[in-house]
């Protein structure tokens, strides 16, 4: 994209890109602006909810118009109604974790009625690691005469490099065995994942009292609290992380090398993307997944018949060099 674009004087919106969360919407632009260093006339701007809307209405006028917009739909639409945001000149329109951005009736409304709001000539693009069955003929309707790229073999997906275990224990006994893990795990960061708002805070509050340095980010936290926190964890300022599963989705953080499943994720789709926050770029990565229920128990067989991986019972030990890049 960076490639194809053609600064104008005066500037207008080139391309749009949406995605499903502030924190994702954060690191998008982050991105966008590593990659054009070199390219000093192209600006960049992100909008998502949280912050004054003034302030992104005065970013959207005369020279300070951005060639790229990086947002949240909701946010956009609010934009574009009040007129602040012009699309008209719009030459790619991208959604990143696509069915996450489809499946939700209500992002779905908004992303259509920013899509009618485009060129029809534009070129469309999504991205998605996992994209279901029910998904997929949603996202044509987007496309003309659509191309579909795959990178992975859907049905063999598998994570190299992650050691995968699961312990088998009571809802009361998920505490103890998270601390004593994390006094006997080597790690450079690590992600606990929970189930709700209230877990993920009760369960930081926890690890504080333990003497461990963790922080906790939710959707329950304000705009400028969530970022912080993002950026705090991204610059390696804390090395433990407990989160909702708005941290499982395209966040890319290179220190991540465990993640444990406190509470067992919803379905398959969303624990790879929980435990593909370790192990990324090529590294060694751990993934531990507490299972107490029936419905945690067949959450974890889907996993291992779909992506063709066997996630075996946790050990007494696990030995470092296996999951801890040298």
């Amino acid at each position: 994209m960076l490639q194809q674009i053609e600064p104008t004087t005066p500037p207008v919106v080139d391309t749009l890109v949406l995605c499903h969360t502030r924190e994702l919407a954060y690191q998008i632009r982050a991105e966008f602006d590593r990659f054009k260093k070199y390219l000093p006339k192209i600006k960049t701007q992100v909008l998502f909810g949280g912050v004054p809307i003034q302030q992104h209405r005065d970013l959207l006028k005369g020279d300070t118009i951005p060639h790229i917009v990086i947002g949240t739909p909701g946010r956009v639409l609010q934009l574009i109604n009040e007129k602040a945001l012009d699309l008209s000149h719009v030459k790619r329109f991208i959604l990143d974790e696509c069915d996450k951005m489809l499946e939700s009736l209500d992002m779905r409304r908004d992303v259509q009625e920013i899509f009618k709001k485009t060129p029809h000539n534009k070129q469309v693009m999504m991205f998605s690691a996992t994209l279901s069955d029910d998904i997929r003929p949603v996202c044509k309707r987007f496309m003309r005469n659509p191309l579909e790229i795959y990178i992975n073999e859907g049905s063999k997906l598998t994570l190299h490099g992650l050691q995968q275990y699961f312990a088998e224990l009571q809802e009361t006994e998920k505490n103890q065995k998270l601390v004593s893990l994390l006094d006997a795990l080597e790690f450079n960061q690590l992600v606990i994942f929970v189930r709700s708002i209230g877990r993920a805070n009760e369960l930081n509050k926890l690890l504080q009292e333990c003497n461990f340095p963790s922080m906790c980010i939710n959707s329950g936290l304000k705009q400028e609290d969530r970022i912080d926190r993002y950026k705090k964890f991204k610059e390696f300022q804390s090395r433990i992380m407990v989160a909702t599963d708005i941290f499982g989705r395209g966040i890319d953080m290179e220190r991540v090398n465990v993640v444990i499943n406190y509470d067992m994720p919803e379905n398959s789709d969303t624990y790879l993307h929980r435990v593909g926050r370790a192990g990324r770029f090529g590294t060694k990565g751990l993934a531990i997944s507490f299972v107490s229920s029936e419905k945690d128990a067949g959450v974890l067989n889907s996993v291992q018949e779909r992506f063709v991986v066997e996630v075996k019972p946790l050990p007494e030990e696990i030995d470092p060099s296996t999951y801890m890049t040298s």
